[in-house]
C-alpha cells in the first residue's frame, strides 16, 4: 500500500492554530520533522506489528526508534533535555504511528504522556526519574486500588497493579494509590506514587483478545517499600491548574489540568488506527477479486456498492473524531496560554468528546471490517488486528461512552456529574 492511497490523506489534516505545535526550546526540532518521523516509521511498525501482537509487548528495538525520533522528549522539560511540546503536537506523532500499529503507537503513547505527568511532580521527584537518566519512561496503573501507609518522610506501600501498558520498557512506575487522610474523619484522597523499576516486579499476565502487543502487565510489589514524599502527587493537584511542577516548570501547558487532555493518549492510537483500517481498505478494494460467489464472482471489491458506502462512512467518522480531538485540545491549550482556568464546563465537554471520538473511531473501523469479507478474518490481514484493538481501547474506562455519557448527562440535567473530569 502506498502512502498516497487515500485521495483525501491532504484535506483532512487538521492544522488549526494550537500554541502546542510550538515549542519554546531554542533548537528544538520543527514539529513538522518529528512528524515526518512517525510517518517514516509506519512501514516498518506495519511490517512488525503481527509479531508485536504474539510477543505480547514493543519491542526493545521499536522503543529504540521511538527514543531516537525524540518521541518521548516531545513533552518533557527542557531542563532535562525535553522540547516542551503541548498535547496538539503530541496527537499529530502519536496517530500517526497508529496508523502502522495500534499497540506500538499505544506504547509510546503511554510513554510519552508520563513525561508531562511526571513533569507536574515537585521537582525532587523530577530529580529523582531523570537527573541521572534523562531517556528513562515511566509506566503506570491509575486505578487507587492500594492503600499507602503513612510513615515518617513518606509512605510504604504494598500490593498489585494491574494494566500497566508498556512496562517492560519502562524504568519508572506511577502507581495508583490512596492516601490516608489528613483528618480524623476526612475520606482518603487519591492520588500516585513514583517508584523505580527496582521497587517493582513484572507479572507477566497480559492474555488478551485486543491490544495483546502493549504489555499492559501487573506491577507487584510483595515486601513493603518505602517512596519518600517528595515523590507524591494527588488527583486534585493534577486537576489544580496549578499542580506542584508548575512551580518549575514556566510553560503553560503544565498547568492544564489531568483530566482535560491527558485522555488524547488514550484516543489518539484509536483514531490513527481507524485512518489506518480506511487506507487498508482503498488498497485492498482495488486489488482484490472476489471468488466463488454465486452472485457477484470475479468482481472487484472496489465495484460493491455497501464497500462504497462503508468506506465514505468509515471516512467521514476518523474526521470527525479527530476535529472534536483537535479543537477541545488547541482551546484548552490556548486558554492556559493566556493564564485562564480551565473550567468545570470545559473539563466534562473535553471528556464527552475523548469518549465519543473514541467511538467514532471504533465504528470506522467495524465499517472496514465488514467490508472485507472472510479473508479479512487472517490473522495476517491487519484490519481484523485494528477492529480487535479499537474494540478493546473503546472499553477503557476513561473512554467508555455508558460512564463518559452518564456523567455528561448528569451535568447538562443539573444533577451533581459522577465520574473522571
Amino acid at each position: 500500500m502506498t502512502e498516497a492511497a487515500n485521495p483525501f490523506a491532504q484535506l483532512d489534516r487538521v492544522d488549526l492554530p494550537a500554541p502546542g505545535r510550538k515549542s519554546p526550546v531554542k533548537d528544538a526540532p520543527s514539529i513538522e520533522k518529528i512528524a515526518a518521523s512517525a510517518n517514516n516509521l509506519v512501514p516498518m511498525l506495519r511490517e512488525r506489528a503481527q509479531q508485536t501482537e504474539q510477543d505480547r509487548r514493543v519491542s526493545e528495538a521499536t522503543t529504540q526508534a521511538f527514543h531516537d525520533a525524540g518521541f518521548f522528549r516531545l513533552m518533557q522539560p527542557a531542563r532535562y533535555g525535553g522540547y516542551e511540546y503541548g498535547f496538539t503536537a503530541f496527537i499529530d506523532v502519536v496517530s500517526e504511528l497508529a496508523r502502522g500499529c495500534t499497540s506500538s503507537s499505544w506504547g509510546c503513547s503511554l510513554g510519552a504522556i508520563h513525561q508531562w505527568l511526571v513533569a507536574i511532580f515537585p521537582e525532587e521527584a523530577q530529580d529523582d526519574v531523570w537527573r541521572k537518566d534523562p531517556r528513562a519512561i515511566v509506566c503506570g496503573s491509575y486505578a487507587p486500588a492500594t492503600m499507602a501507609e503513612k510513615v515518617d518522610g513518606g509512605y510504604r506501600v504494598q500490593g498489585k497493579w494491574l494494566f500497566a501498558s508498556n512496562v517492560d520498557n519502562s524504568q519508572w512506575a506511577l502507581l495508583g494509590v490512596q492516601f490516608p487522610p489528613e483528618e480524623k474523619g476526612a475520606p482518603p484522597t487519591a492520588g500516585f506514587l513514583l517508584a523505580p523499576r527496582s521497587d517493582w516486579a513484572i507479572e507477566d499476565n497480559w492474555h488478551v483478545a485486543g491490544q495483546a502487543g502493549t504489555g499492559s502487565k501487573a506491577i507487584v510489589i510483595d515486601k513493603p517499600v518505602f517512596i519518600p514524599g517528595h515523590r507524591k502527587l494527588t488527583f486534585a493537584e493534577a486537576s489544580s491548574n496549578n499542580p506542584p511542577g508548575a512551580k518549575v516548570n514556566a510553560n503553560p501547558i503544565y498547568r492544564i489540568p489531568f483530566l482535560s487532555a491527558v485522555p488524547v493518549c488514550l484516543v489518539s492510537p484509536i483514531v490513527g488506527t481507524a485512518q489506518g483500517a480506511v487506507d487498508e481498505l482503498i488498497a485492498l478494494a482495488g486489488t482484490r477479486v472476489t471468488r466463488g460467489a454465486v452472485a457477484g464472482g470475479g468482481s472487484r471489491l472496489s465495484e460493491f456498492f455497501p464497500v462504497q458506502s462503508r468506506l465514505a462512512e468509515a471516512s467521514a467518522s476518523v474526521d470527525a473524531a479527530r476535529l472534536l480531538l483537535y479543537r477541545d485540545t488547541a482551546q484548552v491549550e490556548q486558554m492556559a496560554m493566556d493564564g485562564h482556568v480551565i473550567s468545570i464546563e470545559q473539563r466534562i465537554r473535553n471528556r464527552r468528546d475523548h469518549a465519543f471520538a473514541a467511538r467514532l473511531s471504533r465504528d470506522a473501523v467495524e465499517a472496514v471490517f465488514a467490508s472485507v469479507g472472510g479473508a479479512g478474518l487472517s490473522l495476517n490481514q491487519p484490519i481484523q488486528r485494528m477492529w480487535r484493538d479499537t474494540n478493546a481501547i473503546s472499553r477503557h474506562i476513561s473512554l467508555n461512552w455508558d460512564a463518559v455519557s452518564s456523567m455528561v448527562g448528569q451535568y447538562l440535567l443539573g444533577l451533581e456529574p459522577k465520574g473522571q473530569y
